[in-house]
């Protein structure tokens, strides 16, 4: 064993996670969360931005499947859908991409449920307990402030106060983590932050799914683009029910009234949800979840940092969700920790933050480019990203025309393969040669719609 005690903050996917990989290693994991969240598939206070729609795809999906054997025979006893990527329904400037056989699976479950289930195998665990409705006030530390040695915790029903001694300490407490407060207190400095304005808004509906409604597949998105910049994802969540999030940004917010929801939705670029939801029935009202700006804590670039103290996952940074890399990331960076515990000694903080800083580095270039794609998007525009989303603007397009490109692209989103992965020559001649009509191939809005800009 690495240690006695092991305390995760945080009860979410990345702490989940977190958990079970640690409970291989110390005698006793201690998971604490401010919610109830034991026995809970339902979206709760501390984490309303579970409401809406949420995918594990490729990478995270492996990662999972290793750490809960029968992940998929468990899932789909439970009825949740779980696809190939590449054979969804992908719309990238209202052109439909082909559908490919990928290999890379997706869950497309709400994530409460998902939660609910890994949370379920974890606490299963003899050497596991959960402190609910638990707060974290403090670090406790040593005289010199160089080493996390517990955590002082305040109960949130009674507010009585107690501390718990822990060889490591891993914050997972997503964005609104106090990490970087508590570390200018004991005098070190605060991470810097890089965000990225999108002001991305969510409008989500539950609907009773009808047979019909997919046409055999799992999930039908239609991706915002600066051409047309409002978005879905419209996806089965179980065998009753399907899940409608539409996305917005700068302002450009779905609305919540079922009247604006609906016409909303007949405004996207395509014809196929509009189709399938307006005469369906309706489970849930709408409800509406706002993302100002992606963060990133620049943790690995500190040059001091307490020692038995990690932080992991939102925490670390906070991805606009559209691009569904949240979860997997979180996943790679267990596996990191993983690694780490596998040398049978306490992992060391600073090479830890070193480790996932480079594992944030891929999918927040991809994100943080593909949001420099919308020209209302504040920010500086390298040559880089300007070259870099003009290709992709031409992949996506040749991806209409061959399911060879549509696994490549896939195999990128899905955060298995690096974005240097287009650029092989062959896939390059590939797409220059199908994208050539790109220019006066503009897609036209269906009539009887309207853009976000109209």
């Amino acid at each position: 064993m690495v240690g006695e005690r092991a305390v995760v903050v945080g009860g979410s996917i990345a702490g989940t996670l977190t958990a079970r990989v640690l409970a291989d290693h110390y005698r006793e994991v201690v998971v604490v969360d401010r919610d109830e969240v034991l026995g809970i598939s339902q979206p709760r206070r501390g984490t309303p931005h579970t409401a809406h729609a949420h995918g594990l795809h490729g990478r995270g999906y492996l990662i999972l499947a290793e750490l809960f054997p029968g992940l998929r025979a468990d899932l789909q006893t439970r009825g949740v859908p779980v696809g190939d990527l590449g054979e969804m329904r992908w719309y990238f400037d209202a052109r439909l991409l082909q559908p490919a056989r990928t290999g890379l699976l997706s869950i497309t479950a709400q994530r409460p449920v998902l939660e609910d289930y890994l949370r379920s195998r974890v606490a299963a665990l003899p050497n596991v307990r959960y402190l609910q409705r638990t707060e974290l006030t403090r670090y406790l530390v040593t005289a010199d402030n160089s080493r996390v040695t517990g955590v002082a915790l305040r109960d949130a029903v009674t507010e009585q106060e107690s501390t718990l001694d822990a060889d490591l300490v891993v914050d997972t407490t997503g964005r609104g983590s106090r990490t970087p407060v508590w570390l200018e207190q004991l005098g070190y400095a605060r991470p810097a932050e890089e965000r990225m304005k999108i002001g991305l808004a969510y409008t989500t509906r539950l609907y009773r799914k009808r047979p019909e409604m997919f046409g055999g597949t799992q999930s039908i998105n239609p991706v915002a683009s600066p051409a047309h910049p409002r978005g879905a994802f419209f996806g089965q969540v179980s065998q009753d029910e399907c899940i409608l999030s539409l996305t917005g940004i700068l302002g450009d917010q779905p609305p919540s009234d079922p009247d604006g929801f609906l016409e909303f939705v007949r405004s996207l670029p395509v014809p196929d949800i509009y189709d399938a939801v307006h005469d369906a029935e309706p489970l849930t009202d709408p409800v509406s979840f706002t993302f100002p700006a992606s963060v990133r804590r620049r943790y690995e670039k500190l040059s001091r940092f307490p020692d038995r103290l990690l932080v992991l996952g939102d925490a670390v940074c906070s991805f606009n969700p559209v691009y569904g890399q949240g979860m997997t990331v979180a996943a790679m960076e267990v596996m990191a920790l993983r690694t780490l515990l596998l040398r049978n000694e306490p992992p060391d903080s600073r090479e830890f933050l070193r480790r996932i800083g480079k594992i944030v580095d891929v999918p927040w270039q991809i994100s943080t480019s593909g949001d420099l794609d919308f020209p209302e998007v504040p920010g500086k525009r390298p040559a880089m990203v300007r070259f870099g989303n003009k290709y992709m603007a031409r992949l996506q397009y040749a991806a209409t025309q061959e399911p060879s490109i549509t696994t490549a692209f896939m195999r990128v989103a899905g955060l298995v393969d690096p974005p240097t992965a287009l650029m092989r020559p062959g896939l390059v001649r590939r797409v220059l040669r199908l994208s050539r009509e790109l220019r006066s191939a503009r897609p036209a809005t269906p009539a009887g719609r309207v853009t976000a800009s109209t």
